[in-house]
């Protein structure tokens, strides 16, 4: 059933965030995307972008229909602020607070909230992110609890109504392959294995089973771990 609510969905071109896409786009009468260019070292993510959504405008005309405006905002200042290895060259590794040196302090809140403000000016109601504490590197910032504090902050500081949606909050990396093959069959599964850039090193060389990625960074082995389940399931 297509609900009657304007959604933005964070797009990032990546396959959380593409899935997530094809979820709001299955479920809500008017979707836009925002993304975020925060010098992210795996920045070849942003240049994926247009051609996915060219491409998942194709899948059908109620979804060209839907599929509204796209925001592209420089966040740069996360990079300034921040020294993490998804923003400087540097090995990935743990830090002695147990959290992964990947992890970008305070970048969902701020792209929340940046979301948040673009959904207010162009009279948007939903906030669809990827965020998922299932299967995840540990980070703070995509907890359940996390986005709805913040969804009644936002609302409370901007006095509107607006709702948070995680469609992957709950489910792991095989089950979200598997929403994708549920929205948009083997040609969606097929889009996002080649077309989203996951890995963190911004490595497109050779294309793995699962996708473009090195294959040893947390992301990679997340996606690939995820693929490999879905299709021994699938098969």
């Amino acid at each position: 059933m297509t609900l009657p609510n304007r959604a933005l969905v964070l797009f990032s071109g990546g396959q959380d965030s593409t899935t997530c896409l094809a979820w709001a786009l299955s479920r809500y009468e008017t979707v836009e995307t925002i993304g975020f260019d925060y010098r992210q070292r795996h920045a070849i993510e942003l240049t994926m972008r247009p051609a996915l959504l060219r491409k998942l405008r194709a899948f059908s005309s109620d979804w060209d229909r839907k599929l509204g405006e796209d925001h592209m905002i420089d966040l740069s200042l996360l990079a300034t602020i921040s020294d993490t290895a998804l923003t400087r060259d540097v090995d990935i590794e743990m830090q002695a607070n147990g959290l992964p040196n990947t992890f970008v302090p305070g970048r969902n809140l701020l792209f929340m909230t940046v979301a948040a403000t673009v959904a207010y000016r162009r009279g948007l109601d939903v906030l669809v992110g990827g965020m998922c504490e299932t299967d995840y590197s540990g980070y703070p910032d995509c907890r359940d609890e996390t986005m709805k504090a913040l969804q009644t902050t936002l609302n409370l500081g901007m006095a509107t109504s607006l709702s948070i949606e995680t469609p992957l909050m709950w489910i792991d990396k095989s089950a979200t392959w598997k929403m994708a093959q549920q929205l948009g069959g083997q040609a969606l599964v097929d889009l996002i294995r080649e077309d989203t850039h996951t890995c963190y090193l911004g490595e497109r060389g050779a294309l793995h089973d699962w996708g473009y990625g090195c294959g040893h960074c947390p992301a990679c082995e997340l996606r690939a771990r995820g693929y490999h389940q879905f299709s021994s399931v699938d098969t």
